[in-house]
């Protein structure tokens, strides 16, 4: 088993956050912008200096992504995540089986995983901060059609996201 050391702690931080530790960089990470419009998203930034997409899925639904600002540091590594929801719980726990149902999606997920944030199932893709255009469209694919089948499957009927 690996197990992180307190010097290995010490070498993650985030780009952007107001954690202890974290070197404060501007609120929108303007680069991103222009991949986006690049490949003709469309896309507002939200008040957490994230870019908002609402992307057209094939079955006429619609499906949130955020492409994230603040970049993560660990030793040499600069990642930059892309988020997209799909199951939202109320009070704060999730049901055994949604949360099964999430590991056992995040074990088949080539590229990103399930994580926990809030209420909300959010998928992760964690991506390179400076990443071509062409990754950041295969990224921002990924999390949005794994998110939206997820919602399918957890909430048939629903497109809340």
């Amino acid at each position: 088993m690996m197990m992180a050391s307190a010097g290995a702690a010490a070498q993650y931080a985030t780009v952007g956050s107001s954690k202890s530790g974290a070197v404060e960089a501007a609120a929108v990470e303007v680069s991103i912008g222009k991949q986006l419009d690049e490949l003709g998203y469309a896309h507002d930034v939200d008040d957490d200096g994230d870019y908002k997409l609402v992307m057209q899925m094939d079955d006429d639904r619609t499906q949130l992504a955020y492409v994230r600002s603040p970049v993560h540091e660990f030793g040499s590594h600069r990642i930059r995540e892309i988020w997209s929801p799909a199951y939202r719980v109320d009070g704060g726990r999730f049901p055994a089986p949604v949360s099964v149902r999430l590991l056992e999606d995040s074990h088949d997920s080539v590229l990103g995983s399930w994580v926990k944030q809030g209420d909300i199932a959010m998928f992760v893709v964690k991506i390179a901060a400076d990443a071509s255009t062409k990754e950041l469209e295969d990224a921002i694919a990924a999390a949005v059609t794994t998110a939206d089948a997820m919602e399918t499957e957890l909430s048939p009927g629903s497109d809340e996201f």
